[in-house]
């Protein structure tokens, strides 16, 4: 199987103490909340770096058959250098504002193989003709979440810009770019790229859903329900497992469920079909949270493997109208 770096993306479920106490997740447990679905007006299309129909064709097919039933336009991104385009490309900001940030993360240093699987994002956004604002703070796209003026970004923000020695001036810089308040969340240790659409997405402004805290760390528990606290965000729990094995592959993304692809009404939603009931438990918790959604399954296997699962590997882009 061809692979961008398939060791790198170091996730914690497999790093799990054997005795500590876990939950099931039923759809029954889901909790019950009354949300907006607020989204950004505007004709999105969703883009794809072109490595992933020449390395993952199965899952390319797959994806794209999604969407041409869904009549949602793609593209594919020319000059990447791996499939992962959320981190390497732009965030757009609800004004349609594109800001490129700097695309040095920590996970791709040491090694020359990495390091020149690093897309260039200058060259990438002018062969595909965005022209960004650039920013020098260094940030990868999955470790972005924006949702109706909020913004939330794990703590892996500050490792990665040692230069800012004030963190509050690193925020508010932040904030000032994404047009929206900076909300800080604790990193996963285990997980080597840190990024918050690995654990939480924004259901609504006041919602998130995220992986279900009670197979979860102690600490990391404890830090979410301080920034719950403080932000009044509500959290709906999502079943995952972490427990998947597979030897030439031991840093997946295999039950992830979070990680999937919101684009206008629909949700693309992984399915792995390896651990019993949990995709069935994660099918209809979508489906309750999210009751005026379409929601579609897919088998993204082959791409998870690899460390990331939808939201990944796509790029949605506004245009304004």
């Amino acid at each position: 199987m061809n692979s961008d770096y398939p060791t790198i993306r170091n996730k914690y479920w497999d790093m799990k103490k054997v005795n500590q106490k876990k939950e099931e997740t039923s759809a029954d447990a889901v909790e019950k909340v009354e949300v907006v679905h607020a989204q950004p007006k505007g004709t999105k299309i969703v883009y794809l770096s072109e490595l992933l129909e020449e390395r993952y064709p199965e899952s390319f097919n797959r994806l794209i058959s999604i969407l041409k039933r869904h009549s949602v336009d793609y593209s594919l991104l020319k000059g990447t250098k791996d499939i992962w385009c959320r981190d390497y490309m732009p965030i757009q900001t609800e004004s349609g504002k594109l800001v490129q940030f700097r695309y040095k993360p920590s996970y791709l240093k040491g090694k020359k193989e990495w390091e020149e699987l690093r897309s260039d994002v200058r060259e990438v956004c002018r062969l595909n003709g965005f022209e960004p604002v650039f920013s020098n703070i260094n940030l990868d796209g999955g470790n972005v979440l924006l949702c109706s003026g909020r913004a939330i970004v794990s703590d892996r923000i500050f490792t990665e810009n040692p230069e800012y020695t004030d963190k509050e001036k690193l925020v508010k810089e932040l904030s000032d770019l994404l047009e929206a308040e900076v909300i800080i969340i604790p990193a996963q240790n285990g997980d080597m790229t840190g990024h918050a659409d690995g654990m939480v997405r924004f259901v609504d402004r006041d919602t998130i859903l995220g992986n279900n805290r009670s197979d979860e760390y102690k600490y990391w528990t404890n830090g979410i329900e301080k920034v719950l606290k403080e932000k009044s965000l509500k959290y709906i729990d999502i079943p995952f497992f972490y427990d998947y094995k597979d030897s030439k592959h031991p840093d997946h993304a295999i039950g992830v469920y979070v990680n999937y692809l919101a684009v206008g009404n629909l949700i693309v939603l992984p399915v792995f079909e390896v651990a019993g009931n949990k995709d069935a438990e994660a099918i209809a918790a979508f489906k309750q949270i999210f009751p005026d959604k379409i929601i579609e399954t897919i088998n993204y296997n082959d791409v998870a493997l690899e460390g990331g699962v939808l939201n990944c590997t796509t790029w949605v882009y506004r245009i304004n109208r």
